[in-house]
């Protein structure tokens, strides 16, 4: 890693110490219509899944729209430093169990209301509240009273009791737990307020957001673009260069790069595959590439048979992982634009560290794969075809089809994948519990902390579809790991911890980690100061032309 990555993880890493310590003070082309001189950047996405409402969307193509008509109480800039945004001031107590949250005044949403206390405290109660079945409600599981509201029988407008709104502008929050990353974790976009008119019809809210972001809805029409223009009234950190971003819906990457390549789109945040030999050399774009963190592997349900959390299944999982050869993935296909996996976070957390116990796991070893298998199938014998299900237009064919050959010629099994046409169609089937194989799985880092990899896709208290443990892996040693860890205020102490949790992830592999992806990004030629945060994502607040 180089000099300058390394001291932007040092200044998130003193972040966080800090907080700990009290802080104060996928389509089509086509061009927007838009007016002469506008300046309109258009950049590439995928149909939201759902209505735009923060603590309900857990995909990329609703977030990256989200995150820039919202503003949290905390922000983190592109190289992972931590900033106040609505908040004034975040103070723990002693032990980290309870945080009381100062906000700055002169905040508002685009409909003219106060950003308040509770315009923070409804959201997360309604996040967190069964009733509304909000895809990340489980983000408030550290919050007192995050259980009581999973009861089937709570009352539908019940509040989280672990709020308490002093004023307008001043929130206690009591939590279950000691939890000392609870300040990083806040600009995660479930924390972000809502209007009280979102709770009038939430689905119609989601369809026009009002929001307190850089930015605010222009138009929004399905499956071909999205555009927002800025927000005269936004009070933060993210200054806005241009006039408005259009998210274009392409389901083909090679349709995106076509466009991009005769300046018909302005940024692609990933290029295709088939690009990643030449794109650094194009004469026809302007070519992006640097250390990432964006998680990619594929998740095995225990519900799966065969897969189940036994010793037949973790002999199974642990052979698969074995038999992929990630290193030569990385090279032949991706030409090193990605980062083998080393655990289950990536290089651009302080937390990372390549040389755990049972990193073996995840290291190409076919003699040893194949013993394992056949152990498991002493237990009992497999039958019938093992799939990996992926989304078509987000240009996965390749490597799917290249882990699939090589469990087939290392495991002997017959092994293919399981293509669905767009992001949608398969998010759908994996949130609704009916896709009857293995998955792709994707994660983009929310904030520079190992505990943003470990806490929503593996806790128990993310299963079951209260946020985005898409497995439903359950491990109470995991949990209790984890708790342990996120109850140090000691940086060092909690780091040692986050590895001792990672450590049972590599036994269990609840998702077999195959790399991080680095940024490998282009522009139109004449499109200008396009930079790349934390999340791999463009700051298209910067991006001018």
């Amino acid at each position: 890693m180089n000099r300058s990555m390394m001291s932007r993880l040092t200044a998130a890493a003193v972040s966080v110490a800090l907080l700990a310590a009290g802080l104060a003070g996928c389509g089509g082309s086509g061009d927007a219509e838009t007016a002469e001189g506008e300046m309109i950047i258009s950049v590439n996405n995928s149909e939201p899944q759902s209505p735009l409402v923060p603590s309900n969307t857990n995909e990329m193509g609703g977030g990256k729209v989200i995150r820039y008509l919202f503003e949290g109480l905390v922000s983190f800039d592109a190289d992972g430093n931590q900033q106040l945004e609505v908040a004034k001031s975040i103070t723990p107590n002693e032990d980290a169990t309870q945080y009381t949250i100062e906000i700055n005044e002169g905040w508002t949403f685009t409909n003219g209301e106060k950003v308040t206390a509770s315009s923070f405290a409804d959201a997360w109660s309604f996040a967190a509240n069964v009733h509304n079945a909000q895809k990340q409600g489980s983000r408030m599981s550290v919050i007192q009273g995050y259980d009581e509201l999973q009861d089937p029988s709570v009352a539908e407008d019940a509040k989280l009791s672990g709020l308490e709104v002093k004023d307008d502008y001043t929130l206690v929050v009591t939590l279950n737990q000691p939890d000392s990353v609870f300040p990083v974790q806040l600009a995660h976009q479930a924390f972000f307020p809502l209007p009280s008119a979102a709770y009038d019809d939430i689905d119609a809210f989601g369809h026009n957001p009002i929001g307190n972001g850089p930015y605010m809805l222009e138009s929004w029409e399905p499956n071909k673009n999205i555009i927002v223009v800025p927000n005269p009234d936004y009070k933060g950190n993210r200054k806005v260069s241009n006039d408005g971003i259009e998210y274009r819906v392409y389901t083909d990457p090679e349709a995106a790069y076509a466009d991009l390549s005769s300046g018909n789109l302005d940024v692609m945040d990933s290029v295709p595959a088939s690009a990643l030999e030449t794109f650094q050399t194009g004469e026809s774009i302007v070519a992006y590439s640097q250390p990432g963190s964006s998680y990619q592997g594929f998740i095995i349900p225990e519900r799966l048979e065969h897969f189940g959390q036994d010793e037949e299944g973790q002999l199974r999982r642990q052979a698969i992982s074995m038999a992929i050869d990630r290193d030569q993935i990385v090279s032949k296909i991706y030409h090193g634009t990605k980062t083998a996996a080393k655990d289950f976070t990536s290089p651009l957390v302080p937390e990372y560290t390549d040389d755990l116990p049972g990193v073996e796991n995840l290291e190409h070893n076919a003699e040893k794969a194949k013993e394992l298998w056949d152990k498991a199938d002493a237990i009992s014998p497999w039958s019938g075809e093992f799939k990996i299900a992926y989304n078509a237009d987000g240009g996965h064919k390749d490597w799917v089809d290249a882990v699939c050959n090589q469990l087939k010629n290392t495991l002997g099994i017959d092994a293919a994948g399981d293509p669905y046409p767009t992001f949608s169609d398969i998010r759908e089937r994996v949130t609704d519990r009916t896709i009857t194989s293995a998955f792709r799985s994707g994660w983009q880092l929310d904030y520079p902390s190992a505990e943003d990899y470990l806490t929503p896709l593996y806790a128990s208290a993310s299963a079951d579809g209260h946020g985005s443990n898409d497995g439903d892996y359950k491990s109470e040693e995991f949990d209790a790991a984890l708790a342990a860890a996120l109850s140090q205020t000691d940086e060092q102490a909690r780091t040692e911890a986050f590895h001792k949790a990672e450590e049972i992830l590599l036994q269990d592999l609840p998702s077999i980690p195959l790399w991080c992806d680095n940024v490998a990004a282009a522009s139109a030629v004449g499109v200008q100061n396009v930079a790349f945060d934390y999340t791999n994502m463009p700051t298209y607040n910067t991006i001018t032309k």
